[in-house]
């Protein structure tokens, strides 16, 4: 596991993360998605476990899911878990935890 901070505080944060766009951030050799609900952001792998879609093009539904532009899955942004969809396994995410001094990502 490695452990990444983004901004130097939580102001930082939320001018980089505007609430519902999803971004794509580069943590040492990955790339992962990361998005804003109020004071709870969420990370997670860039691409659909289905068919490879770019996350980064879905949108973030009222339920706390990300779904996906290609074939509209929809996944848990605390989980991963499929909430919604075909023959596909889960979302891999990431821990975070926005406080005064930025936003720790675990990877």
């Amino acid at each position: 596991m490695a452990k990444f901070t983004l901004g130097k505080s939580k102001d930082d944060v939320m001018g980089m993360l505007p609430e519902g766009d999803i971004k794509i951030t580069q943590l040492g050799a990955r790339k992962v998605c990361v998005v804003r609900a109020g004071e709870d952001v969420f990370a997670f792998e860039q691409q659909c476990p289905h068919r490879g879609a770019a996350l980064k093009d879905g949108h973030i539904n009222g339920q706390g899911e990300v779904i996906c532009p290609l074939h509209a899955y929809r996944f848990d942004l605390k989980t991963g878990r499929l909430a919604s969809g075909g023959s596909c396994g889960d979302l891999q995410v990431y821990s975070c935890h926005l406080s005064e001094s930025g936003l720790e990502i675990v990877i």
